[in-house]
């Protein structure tokens, strides 16, 4: 697993080890992240990247936060309840010497309380694959101000997926095994 994009492109990251198996983590693709980040910044949406505040809800192994961060976001939360996906996480961003843009909240992403600072206008969503956590994950989200008004969220999941209430979509393609969803709040 690597960075594909921007100021840190081809920087190896830590990833899934053998011995690993037990944490669940299922890291998106090098080729599934850099078509995420083409149709992002390619696409009819600006550069949504560059300078935003990234929420990296189900981090895992923080790769989807850490190529915005190498893109040009500014600031990177990263939220996972695992202790193998934060201790990846951590030597990820110390590989990309990225300490003060980021932070790891150790929290269930369908459990999010109040926010604790400014809303965020990227949010990356990829949870476990068939158990249903997206919606209550983006709802509470959105339910406790984590969500800027204008903020994009790109979905990740193993089967197409249903757009909640007060969220809207932009596009939704299929890769292999993973369909992506670019959804807008209404």
């Amino acid at each position: 697993m690597r960075i594909v994009g921007g100021r840190h492109r081809g920087t190896r990251l830590a990833s899934v080890r053998a011995g690993d198996v037990a944490a669940h983590l299922r890291p998106t693709s090098d080729r599934v992240r850099e078509t995420i980040f083409n149709l992002l910044q390619n696409g009819c949406y600006g550069d949504p990247v560059e300078g935003a505040r990234v929420l990296d809800l189900f981090a895992g192994t923080g790769a989807l936060g850490l190529e915005a961060l190498s893109r040009g976001a500014e600031f990177v939360l990263f939220v996972d309840n695992g202790v193998k996906a934060g201790g990846i996480i951590r030597e990820n961003i110390d590989t990309l010497r990225a300490i003060g843009l980021t932070n790891i909240f150790r929290r269930d992403a369908t459990r999010l309380g109040p926010a604790l600072c400014a809303p965020f206008d990227l949010v990356f969503l990829d949870p476990p694959y068939g158990k249903a956590l997206g919606r209550p994950a983006l709802s509470r989200a959105r339910e406790y101000g984590w969500l800027a008004d204008d903020v994009l969220i790109v979905w990740e999941e193993g089967a197409q997926q249903a757009v909640p209430e007060g969220f809207g979509i932009f596009d939704a393609r299929r890769y292999g095994e993973t369909w992506v969803h670019i959804l807008h709040t209404l």
